[in-house]
């Protein structure tokens, strides 16, 4: 009987040992930072918080993205990355007119992925 303790408190241990030197691989949005990228490049003239302009909200933005990764498999990151980077047409909800989106004024990958989660946050 003893044995068996032991034995369970030792798999317990290891397992413990084990879960700890997984690395933790999500990484905290920097909102400043994000919200700085979002200013400088006039993202807020087209869109806001919660109500819709030219643009969709961020609550809409973000909705709209994670079902269109689910549809073609993709990371909803991805797709916001490439929505921000490759300029595709738009349909701007003011006017119904079709236009390039912008593009935004940075190649730096880790801005563009903190910039796509703080969006997805929405």
């Amino acid at each position: 009987m003893k044995t068996a303790t032991m034995l369970k408190t030792m798999v317990a241990a290891a397992f413990a040992f084990s879960a700890a030197a997984i690395p933790v691989t999500a990484s905290a949005v920097d909102e400043d930072a994000a919200k700085a990228l979002w200013k400088r490049n006039d993202c807020n003239k087209c869109h806001a918080k919660s109500r819709d302009k030219k643009g969709p909200s961020l609550k809409k933005m973000a909705k709209e993205l994670k079902e269109k990764g689910t549809k073609e498999s993709k990371e909803p990151v991805a797709v916001a990355i490439e929505q921000m980077t490759k300029g595709k047409k738009v349909k701007l909800l003011d006017s119904g007119k079709e236009e390039d989106h912008k593009v935004i004024d940075t190649k730096d990958a880790g801005e563009q992925k903190n910039l796509a989660e703080w969006i997805l946050s929405h």
